[in-house]
Formats: structure tokens, sequence, C-alpha cells
């Protein structure tokens, strides 16, 4: 597989957008890492350098959002939803403004920098807000479309984004739909539902759970919030139970949204694959994915353990 870094093919999709004259994107002096400043190359006038001043960031996007602007603001996600917090509820989420807060460096694979720069609680945060539409793509690939999907979508987004390079597992120029979640493979004796890097591990879980004879089906949900709970349904009645993998806190992201799903519609066995009530720290980004649970081998084992435990 090819890998590479989602934010490589955001600061793609932002350039692409330069031709329209109603996009304006800041930063907040991280442009060099998150890929914003590509939008400068194209748009000078209509990029604005905010520096460190990310709570000030927010509030500008709002002002120009009310003025009729689609506005992407740009830092690392430690700083975009944890230090903006106040300031997106009630400037952006609140009315309801066209901006995109689009986030670098989440999840433990960040590495190096510690646990002051893993976002691992950035979903949850998000996904509480009314009105906020909240994005995690799989790969580069669905970065690139996700960023032009909710630049035509009304109403504020949230995206999220990790440093490192991750397999491209999705297919180049595929249309994103906001809210659809897919099937990638089918199976009848587990669902395995992947967003972010963590959908790598769940297509190689498919390929070993295979081998051992288990039948996986594989769903890629992109979208945390609106959560497809129409696909997610449809494979959990079949399969009758689920792990969920995410490069996230197993409290309030991808896994908490699948379990309140089935809890008021198909109560069914789950397990989550994430970062238990735990902070990150410094270290190999590769060994940082081994000590917190969240590798291939450990999406197998926790199919294995669902499907005994529906077995009970």
């Amino acid at each position: 597989m090819t890998n590479v870094a989602q934010r490589i093919y955001y600061g793609k999709a932002l350039t692409e957008l330069a031709a329209r004259k109603d996009i304006v994107v800041l930063d907040a002096d991280l442009g060099g890492s998150t890929k914003a400043s590509d939008f400068e190359k194209t748009a000078k006038e209509r990029f604005i350098q905010i520096g460190v001043a990310e709570q000030n960031m927010i509030g500008v996007a709002a002002g120009l959002a009310a003025s009729g602007k689609t506005v992407f603001a740009s830092t690392f996600a430690v700083f975009a939803t944890g230090r903006c917090w106040e300031q997106i509820r009630q400037a952006v989420a609140y009315p309801r403004l066209n901006v995109k807060i689009v986030a670098s460096h989440c999840g433990i694979s960040v590495g190096g920098d510690g646990a002051s720069h893993q976002a691992l609680e950035d979903m949850a945060i998000m996904r509480a807000l009314p009105n906020m539409t909240v994005i995690s793509p799989a790969d580069a690939n669905e970065a690139y479309a996700a960023t032009l999907a909710i630049a035509d979508h009304d109403g504020p987004c949230y995206m999220r984004m990790g440093r490192a390079d991750f397999p491209l597992v999705t297919s180049a120029g595929a249309d994103f739909i906001i809210g659809k979640a897919t099937v990638l493979e089918e199976g009848k004796d587990v669902t395995l539902i992947g967003t972010g890097q963590m959908l790598t591990s769940c297509i190689e879980a498919f390929s070993i759970l295979k081998q051992k004879g288990i039948s996986a089906e594989v769903i890629n949900v992109s979208t945390i919030k609106p959560l497809d709970t129409e696909t997610i349904i449809s494979s959990v009645s079949k399969t009758r139970c689920v792990v969920t993998a995410e490069e996230h806190s197993v409290i309030g992201g991808l896994g908490s949204a699948v379990a309140e799903c089935l809890a008021e519609n198909l109560p069914t066995p789950q397990i989550r694959v994430g970062v238990k009530d735990l902070f990150g720290e410094s270290g190999d980004p590769n060994e940082l994915m081994k000590k917190y649970g969240l590798t291939t081998d450990d999406v197998v084992a926790a199919a294995e353990n669902v499907i005994a435990r529906k077995r009970r």
C-alpha cells in the first residue's frame, strides 16, 4: 500500500477550492504542518495568518462566515477543539455558521510530541455540539474528497486528520457523501467498523479472520456525526456482534456513537478498540499504537472475543 499523510491531500483540495471566491482560509501559525498554507500560494489575498491565537481565529472565522464566506480554519486538533471550544460553541455552532474546522495531528500516532499534542478526545468534544458535522477520513484520498464535500455543506463541520503517513485504502476520485458509511467487505460472523487509519487495521483483520474461517463484514464510517445508523443496523442485524476501531478515546467517539445507536435499536455485543481512559505519551508512533491496543492484532482479538460472547 502507498502511504500518504492526509494533510498533504487536504492542502491539494484547498488549492483546488481557491477558484471559489467565497472560500477563505485561516491559519494559526501551523500552515506548514496542516498544509493550509498551500492555499496561500494560489489565493494569497484570501489566506489570513492569525498567528498563535486560536480562539481569535475562530472568532474571525465566525465573522467572515456571517458575512457570507465559507471559511476553513486549521491548526492542531488539541488547540482547535480544546482551546477553542467555547468560541466554537457560541460563535460557530449555535448560529450554525459556515465554518469548517480542519485539524491535523490527531490520535496517538502523533508520536514524539507526547500527551499534550495527542488529541484523543476531539471527536467526543465536537460530536456533543448541536449543528456540528464530524468527519474522520480513512486516508488521504478521503481527506481530499471530504474537504471538497464540506466546502459545499451548509453549516459548521469538524474534520480530523493524523500527522503520520497512512496507507491509501480508498479509491482516488471517489465522491464523499457526508453521513454515508461504506460496506467494503461483506460477511456474516462479525461487523468490523473502522474510522480514520484504524480502517486499515479492520481491512487487514478481515483477511486474517478469513484464514481462520471467520466471515467479517467491514464498514468504513468516515462521518461520525450524523451517523449512518441504517447501514450499521443492517449489518449488525446479520452478524449480531460488532467491533469498532478508532484512534481516539473509547469514550465519546465512534465506539460510543455505535453503542448508542445499537442500544436504542438493536442491543448487540460490542467491543470498542481505541484508547482506554488514558492520556498518551511520547514515543515512536508504531510502538505507541501497539502499547495502546490499536493494531490489527487487537482488532482480530476483539473480533474473536465478541463472537465468543455472542455464542454464550
